[in-house]
């Protein structure tokens, strides 16, 4: 099995002064029920190298099993810090995608070319492609194989409007994952606040926020196994 996982490169909260990137639940969580089961994991992010890890995913209330292993991992972090360029890398040399979140998707992954062009192949290549929390917006401008959005009369979820609301980020976003997907036809639900929840159709599989990482990978993994 051969995964790859996407991360942001950017790492400014708006105009807010204050510093975003990946959640590190979000990649701790999934990169360990991977690994856990024998998968191959390459990394990879828009710019290549470190990148940003948002500074309140650090905190101690976001702490859980995952992150405190993370923390412990010198290897995995040397092999953070050494991200590939996300243009070098193509779908068909992988098995299946991942997507942590974190605020940063909003600004970059949901505009970068590379990467709307990856999750075409992967689909195209009915390959999975699992996204959480804000990473979601990576699938904004992403097409099926017709042009309409791929999310178009597909069961969506990702951070909620009022999950943005709870971490007064809803004036500083670039804009509402809830709504735009629902603008562009995708079939949004939602569980209960920071509860885990996720869904798949097809071979896409989305999760609500960072309780829903480890879910999200899990689906990812019994996608593989089909």
């Amino acid at each position: 099995m051969n995964i790859l996982i996407v991360l942001t490169s950017h790492a400014e909260l708006g105009n807010t002064g204050e510093k975003t990137g990946f959640w590190v639940e979000e990649f701790a969580a999934p990169y360990y029920v991977l690994a856990d089961a024998g998968a191959t994991i390459t990394l990879a992010s828009p710019k290549g190298g470190q990148p940003p890890i948002d500074p309140k995913s650090e905190a101690p209330d976001a702490q859980t099993p995952a992150t405190e292993r993370f923390d412990m991992d010198q290897e995995l972090k040397d092999k953070l810090s050494q991200t590939l360029i996300l243009s070098d890398l193509k779908a068909e040399d992988f098995d299946a995608v991942f997507y942590p979140g974190g605020h940063g998707p909003l600004w970059d992954l949901a505009n970068d070319s590379h990467s709307i062009q990856l999750i075409e192949n992967f689909i195209k290549q009915e390959k999975p492609v699992a996204l959480v929390c804000h990473a979601p917006a990576a699938l904004v401008k992403v097409k099926a194989a017709d042009g309409d959005p791929l999310v178009q009369g597909k069961l969506v979820t990702g951070f909620s409007n009022s999950e943005e609301a709870a971490v007064e980020l809803t004036d500083v976003v670039p804009f509402l994952l809830e709504d735009e997907l629902k603008k562009l036809g995708g079939l949004y639900s939602k569980g209960a606040d920071w509860s885990s929840y996720v869904i798949k159709d097809g071979f896409l599989i989305t999760g609500q926020n960072p309780g829903s990482s480890e879910e999200a990978a899990r689906e990812l993994l019994e996608a593989l196994e089909k």
